[in-house]
């Protein structure tokens, strides 16, 4: 059955969005001006314009950008973004949710990210080698285990990081294996790393389906997004009983109200498929997912899918943020009239970060963990965090997502303030 393409609404720009939610924890902490201004503010951003030797023998020039955000509590940690969407505002607010995201869940990190405006699907292999290698030498100053760690995001993967790490590793005349993080086990990379985002969301819903006396068996769930995140997250809440009823990704939206046959359609995908060749299911279109009547609804995409407008027609008892910035402030709004429990961005979807801390000590120790361990560590460190916010919100009558911002800036105020301003 052919599958209708996903529409994509407005957006507003993600840095507002992240300002606004900054904002807010600013003013419930009384930030000193000062320091609020600084960490309104990212540090550093490298914009660079690029040529890549194209298959033929031709040259094109590319665009991307590598931000800072805050480095109080440790080297800039966050991924690399390969989208035609790409822009300064993104990669700024992408860096800036990074700072938080690491903060919550208490790592030794500060924010970063990087993106180039490209659709990697249209390039060749060896153009899309060319692009990385040539963008890494160009962001290479930051570059370093103690300095910048980048890893996957949106539109790259392993591989591309294997080729990062190596370019890397070329310029400084030996092997540098923590420089970046989500590579292949087989150059240093972590058991566990691919799928840790989406292992992450599915610790987070065995928690509040817990807590909400929601028998995990047999819920209901929908997934904006089926790629390396949602389409993880999907198959893992499978595993565990679920009825994953939709899935959409750029081709289309896929509906089964008895439940998809996901581990069906991820290979399907992985052999160079799209939903919107597949069966199992009708086709709605994208915008429809997110007025399912769902226990659970996961927008694992790209941010600003689920605006005021957006959110009126929301159905779910609960969000589980899978994506950066998913939803905006006036989304917000909507959703917590709507009594919508929301678990944001920062603390959902940071599965990936807490792996690719635990790829990065073991890179610098020469030391590998068996999946089982890291595993456990990640369950450990996600629900130790998912416990503190929740305490939190209970506490000071706050949103989670109120709590989570609170907690991480207040974290990384405190580092600020206590390093004090240079020189």
């Amino acid at each position: 059955m052919a599958i209708s393409k996903t529409r994509a609404g407005p957006v507003a720009n993600p840095l507002d969005a992240a300002i606004a939610q900054f904002g807010a924890a600013a003013d419930r902490l009384n930030l000193d001006p000062g320091l609020r201004q600084v960490l309104a503010t990212c540090k550093r951003e490298l914009a660079t314009n690029f040529p890549v030797q194209m298959d033929g023998g031709s040259t094109k020039v590319f665009t991307g950008y590598r931000v800072h955000h805050n480095l109080a509590r440790g080297p800039a940690k966050g991924g690399i973004r390969y989208h035609p969407a790409v822009s300064l505002d993104e990669v700024r607010a992408l860096a800036m949710w990074m700072t938080w995201k690491s903060a919550v869940v208490n790592l030794p990190y500060g924010g970063a990210k990087g993106g180039v405006i490209v659709d990697p699907k249209a390039l060749s292999q060896t153009e899309l080698e060319n692009l990385t290698r040539r963008y890494t030498t160009e962001i290479s100053i930051l570059l370093g285990p103690s300095q910048d760690i980048p890893a996957p995001d949106m539109g790259t993967d392993e591989r591309i990081m294997a080729w990062i790490m190596d370019t890397v590793s070329m310029h400084r005349g030996y092997t540098e294996a923590g420089v970046v993080t989500g590579k292949p086990v087989s150059v240093g990379g972590t058991l566990g790393r691919k799928e840790a985002t989406g292992r992450g969301i599915l610790y987070v819903i065995q928690e509040l389906a817990r807590d909400r006396s929601i028998p995990l068996d047999g819920a209901t769930i929908a997934v904006q997004g089926f790629g390396n995140v949602g389409g993880a997250a999907a198959a893992l809440l499978a595993g565990e009983g679920a009825r994953v009823i939709a899935v959409s990704d750029s081709s289309g939206c896929l509906y089964n109200g008895r439940g998809l046959d996901v581990q069906a359609l991820r290979e399907q995908k992985n052999a160079g498929g799209s939903l919107s060749d597949m069966g199992g299911g009708d086709c709605l279109l994208g915008e429809e997912l997110f007025s399912l009547p769902v226990d659970f609804l996961v927008p694992a995409a790209l941010e600003g899918q689920i605006t005021a407008q957006t959110a009126r027609h929301v159905q779910a008892k609960i969000i589980v943020e899978g994506a950066n910035g998913p939803t905006t402030p006036d989304g917000d709004a909507v959703l917590a009239e709507k009594r919508v429990l929301v678990v944001p961005d920062i603390l959902a979807n940071t599965g990936g970060v807490i792996v690719s801390y635990f790829e990065w000590v073991q890179d610098l120790q020469f030391f590998f963990w068996e999946e089982e361990e890291v595993r456990e560590r990640l369950q450990r460190v996600i629900t130790r965090a998912y416990r503190e916010v929740c305490a939190l919100a209970q506490s000071q009558n706050l949103s989670l997502r109120e709590a989570a911002m609170l907690l991480a800036v207040s974290r990384v105020e405190e580092a600020t303030r206590l390093r004090g301003i240079y020189p």
